[in-house]
């Protein structure tokens, strides 16, 4: 199935008053597939029941927050690798560096082969736009349209 897209104006970006503006393609995003529909679909194509799936998917979060507290890369295979990212103000030398100079922390993620090779194989599809609603006319005491 392709992804939809859609054209959304955009300015320059640093030019005062957004300059000229052109259209860039943009996702048009499907449904949310949550825990429940993933924990319903891996177990219907797999001998694991949605109970236990729903324990390990659970209990890995805590474990990833756990092991990126401590500074650690975690490597999920195909799926891909979370690390942690810092900002922070420079300064003149290393040793004043210091942690009150972290301004912001992340968690960046780095999808896997797999997540790879499907962003290669991607179709698109253009969103087609909503045709221009006809207004109501009314015709002998009921709503009509022309």
């Amino acid at each position: 199935m392709p992804v939809k897209y859609k054209a959304v104006a955009k300015g320059q970006p640093g030019v005062k008053g957004g300059g000229k503006q052109q259209y860039y393609a943009a996702v048009v995003n499907g449904d949310v597939r949550d825990i429940d529909k993933i924990t319903t679909t891996v177990s219907s194509i797999s001998t694991v029941s949605g109970a236990d799936i729903r324990a390990v998917l659970y209990a890995s979060v805590e474990a990833i927050t756990g092991f990126l507290s401590d500074g650690d890369i975690v490597r999920l295979g195909d799926l891909g690798t979370f690390r942690l990212s810092l900002s922070s103000k420079g300064e003149a030398a290393p040793e004043d560096v210091t942690a009150d100079d972290i301004d912001n922390s992340r968690i960046l993620f780095t999808p896997g082969p797999m997540l790879k090779n499907m962003l290669k194989t991607l179709q698109f599809e253009k969103e087609k736009q909503p045709s221009a609603k006809v207004p109501a006319v009314k015709v002998k005491g009921r709503a009509a349209t022309k």
